[in-house]
């Protein structure tokens, strides 16, 4: 696991387990049963009593409480009515096992600050422990950085430090082992927080062909697979400039089903001479991990040095395709997708020029669906000239004694790539 990857989960975790910074409370939510209340100037200790009696809660109410009250409550839970009652009277309630504690809010902050303060005296003075935990998954040196973390929080930014002042780690990297040292709380923190991280990820197969295809080879393979299911094209056309013809991004998404169908449907397709599978790469990745797939050829060119020296270097002519998937939480899986076709050019003075053509996108795909993208198009043209020598070329008897042949062919580049889920046995809680 990456070290980026490490910080991310642990923020999570610990904004989960160890925050301690304040953060807004949420919206309290009443589940008791409902109570009607109706008095003029009763004590205040006397209406608690009320709704301890009621509930049947465990209370204890502090001293300082003291005071009246006039109140009219109708068919309200009997936990909002005691939350009420202590908002208008600025008390604060905290629960202490099954006991219910009622004291005014100074009180109770003083309380904790209290507990908080004895609780750093401890660790000052608590003996230390050191533990060992044998990583299978995760790299022991990735986490020293949270664990021994120095960086100062800024407002309402929590430091990822984990191990106390005193505290410290160690990792080994031959056996891939972590050992701490700290008081048994930190290190019972780090026990938690090494479960939850060290566990394999999930592994995606990638499956790409590589097609070149006549001009209709597309339109023909979307009709055989988009047979009674609902298969969404997109084709983002653009405008030809100075008579040049332009490119087409086409993209298709095939679900599972029509997915299972794709290999008979080129097979078929293939046979009838509309198109060819040039390549059939497979691979596996980690999830949010790149894959590259990378077939062609590398051209030599001169370079010239500062002191009149030469040397040779290369230029890849390649296609070049860059996944990086990732896993959603409903079991799909999102795929950022880079497509390089390169090709040998025309000839110049400094070598041979490298004609480009790039598709950048990002595509969810359903587990075991294929994404198909298109528009990446070559055009070619064959001229042959046949006839009797001499007179083929004269003006006026060329149309009898030769003949001159034009063949344009328009070839179309479609890779598919089709994601799959593997099993595993561990997943991350």
């Amino acid at each position: 696991m990456t070290h980026w990857k490490f910080v991310w989960v642990w923020g999570l975790w610990c904004a989960g387990v160890g925050a301690q910074t304040p953060v807004a409370n949420p919206a309290p939510v009443f589940t008791g049963q409902p109570i009607s209340m109706q008095f003029q100037n009763i004590d205040l200790r006397a209406a608690l009593q009320v709704i301890a009696d009621f509930s049947g809660q465990n209370m204890v109410v502090a001293d300082s409480v003291t005071g009246q009250l006039s109140i009219r409550l109708q068919d309200l839970p009997w936990d909002q009515a005691l939350h009420t009652i202590l908002q208008t009277k600025g008390l604060g309630q905290q629960h202490v096992g099954p006991v219910l504690w009622v004291a005014p809010l100074a009180e109770l902050a003083a309380r904790d600050k209290l507990a908080l303060e004895s609780r750093a005296a401890m660790q000052v003075i608590e003996p230390l422990q050191t533990r060992a935990f044998a990583l299978n998954y995760a790299k022991a040196v990735d986490m020293l950085a949270p664990l021994l973390s120095t960086a100062t929080p800024g407002p309402g930014v929590m430091s990822p430090r984990l191990l106390s002042s005193r505290g410290s780690a160690l990792a080994d990297v031959r056996t891939n082992q972590l050992f701490v040292t700290d008081i048994p709380e930190r290190l019972t923190q780090v026990a938690d927080l090494i479960a939850r991280i060290d566990v394999p990820q999930r592994q995606v197969l990638i499956e790409a062909r590589i097609v070149e295809a006549s001009e209709n080879f597309a339109s023909s393979l979307g009709v055989r697979l988009s047979v009674n299911s609902s298969t969404p094209n997109i084709n983002l056309p653009a405008s030809s400039l100075q008579g040049a013809e332009p490119a087409n991004v086409a993209l298709s998404l095939f679900n599972a089903t029509a997915s299972q169908r794709l290999g008979l449907a080129l097979s078929a397709l293939e046979a009838d001479g509309l198109g060819r599978v040039v390549a059939s790469p497979r691979l596996v990745t980690a999830d949010q991990a790149k894959a590259v797939i990378e077939q062609g050829t590398e051209l030599p060119y001169t370079l010239a040095g500062a002191n009149g020296a030469t040397s040779i270097a290369f230029r890849k002519a390649n296609l070049r395709l860059e996944v990086t998937p990732q896993i959603t939480p409903e079991g799909s899986i999102t795929m950022n997708l880079e497509v390089h076709k390169d090709s040998v050019g025309q000839s110049t003075p400094a070598g041979f020029a490298i004609d480009t053509k790039h598709v950048s996108t990002q595509v969810r795909v359903d587990d075991g669906g294929t994404v198909m993208i298109g528009g990446i198009f070559e055009t070619s043209e064959n001229t042959n000239r046949a006839g009797v020598p001499g007179l083929r070329d004269a003006p006026a008897w060329s149309w009898l004694f030769g003949n001159r042949t034009r063949r344009q062919t328009k070839q179309e580049l479609l890779i598919f790539l089709s994601p799959k889920m593997l099993v595993q046995r561990a997943s991350a809680p």
